[in-house]
């Protein structure tokens, strides 16, 4: 069964108030196998706009929370991006506010029918695990579709490429083949969507309460995100982070370069925990053997800016498992017990 939804634009269009837009979409009552997942294009842009939606408590809802999906979103300088929406159960059972936890990749988290691999990280089930044991809050999990092709140059951050030499920043941009939007996508996520999902839904919208997760690139763009905006994302997580960005296997010398890049950022950008927290890890087989020396580079400098092991940072390494999302499904509760709590 499917019930409608709508959307409406909050606030007023000057001058032409018959323009007023008005945005359909599909409510997935429940997320039986073979659903589609696909909502109406919305074709808007999030600013000045309040999500509207039905939740209809059933026994699925009350035991499996609800899941919304917001297709066709206009974002500056991105891809159309889309995101799906997951409310634990009890959403609609009082007026508690949620933290929320933003995830890359949204398309491989909750539908096996519509990820790229046919795997999922079961994001939904890892959240009420790990809600269970009372060890963390339940959170609203807001999960961003990755853009297809252009995924590694959205996942991307602009820095690397522009503080690479010559020879490194060529190969970067030749690989991306068209401009780098890491920066776009970081000040959207932060920017308008934040304040969209903390309209739409009842949120605690501070650091403290504001996390990220993603792996391979994603894990990249949410190392971005930790350093660059602290008043915004106060946990992050980062799964086999992709080190090497968009390149080939590299010859020793290009590794180093590209090695000395991360460190001197993570010197310059990243700072003192303060009371920020920081999950780092990697698999050890077929590309994720490759990650060691950055991982180890990136573990020793963050201890020397002050991030304990156990307290503010995890570095974590994950003996014969590689790089796919059945590998993060199997630690994704361990992740978010010690990132959440």
């Amino acid at each position: 069964m499917e019930k409608m939804w709508r959307h409406a634009h909050t606030g007023s269009i000057p001058h032409r108030p018959t323009q007023r837009k008005m945005l359909t979409g599909t409510y997935m009552q429940s997320e039986q196998p073979g659903m589609p997942a696909a909502n109406k294009l919305l074709a808007c842009r999030l600013e000045g706009l309040t999500l509207r939606y039905v939740l209809q408590a059933t026994r699925h809802t009350r035991q499996h929370g609800h899941r919304l999906d917001f297709s066709g979103i206009l974002a500056a300088r991105l891809p159309t991006q889309r995101i799906s929406v997951w409310l634990p159960p009890g959403y609609t059972a009082g007026q508690r506010a949620y933290p929320v936890l933003y995830m890359h990749d949204g398309q491989n988290l909750f539908d096996p029918s519509v990820s790229a691999f046919n795997k999922v990280w079961a994001a939904d089930q890892a959240m009420l695990q790990c809600a269970r044991t009372g060890l963390i809050a339940p959170h609203i999990i807001v999960g961003v579709w990755s853009p297809g092709y252009d995924r590694s140059r959205q996942y991307l951050p602009n820095w690397l490429a522009q503080q690479a030499p010559d020879t490194l920043r060529q190969h970067i941009k030749a690989r991306a083949q068209r401009a780098i939007l890491g920066d776009a996508y970081i000040a959207w996520l932060s920017g308008p969507l934040k304040a969209c999902v903390d309209r739409s839904f009842r949120t605690r919208p501070g650091p403290r309460h504001t996390a990220m997760v993603g792996s391979s690139m994603g894990g990249l763009i949410s190392c971005h995100a930790l350093a660059e905006l602290p008043q915004v994302y106060g946990r992050v997580a980062a799964l086999s982070p992709h080190w090497p960005v968009m390149l080939p296997p590299l010859e020793d010398e290009t590794q180093d370069t590209l090695i000395n890049l991360w460190d001197a950022w993570l010197q310059s950008k990243l700072g003192a925990p303060a009371a920020r927290r920081l999950w780092i890890d990697r698999g050890t087989d077929y590309l994720e053997a490759a990650y060691a020396p950055y991982h180890a580079r990136a573990t020793e400098r963050l201890q020397a800016l002050g991030w304990a092991l156990g307290t503010h940072l995890e570095s974590r390494i994950y003996p014969a498992t590689g790089h796919n999302e059945d590998h993060w499904r199997a630690r994704l509760p361990e992740v978010l017990t010690w990132l959440l709590r």
